[in-house]
C-alpha cells in the first residue's frame, strides 16, 4: 500500500481550509484517510502540523505531496 501526506479540501464555499493527512494513495482526495497530522489555511496562511506524527511517518515511507513538502518546510520539520 502506498501511503501518502496530502492535502483534504474543507471550509466554506470560496473560503478553503485544508487538512495535512495520511491516506492511501488511491483513495480520493476527500474521501478515507489513515491520519490526520495538521491544517493549512490559505487565507492566513496559517500552517500548523504536528511534527512528531509527521517525523513518524515519514520514517514509515510516507511520501508528501509537493505542496505537503513545502509546507513541511515552512513548519521546519524537513531541511
Amino acid at each position: 500500500m502506498a501511503v501518502k501526506m496530502r492535502l483534504t479540501r474543507t471550509g466554506a464555499k470560496k473560503a478553503p481550509t485544508y487538512r495535512v493527512i495520511i491516506a492511501d494513495s488511491r483513495s480520493p482526495r476527500d474521501g478515507r484517510f489513515i491520519d490526520e497530522i495538521g491544517f493549512f489555511n490559505p487565507r492566513t496562511d496559517e500552517v500548523k502540523i504536528n511534527a512528531e506524527k509527521a517525523q513518524t511517518w515519514l520514517k514509515n515511507g510516507a511520501q508528501p505531496t509537493d505542496t505537503v513538502r513545502a509546507l513541511l518546510k515552512k513548519a521546519n520539520i524537513v531541511d
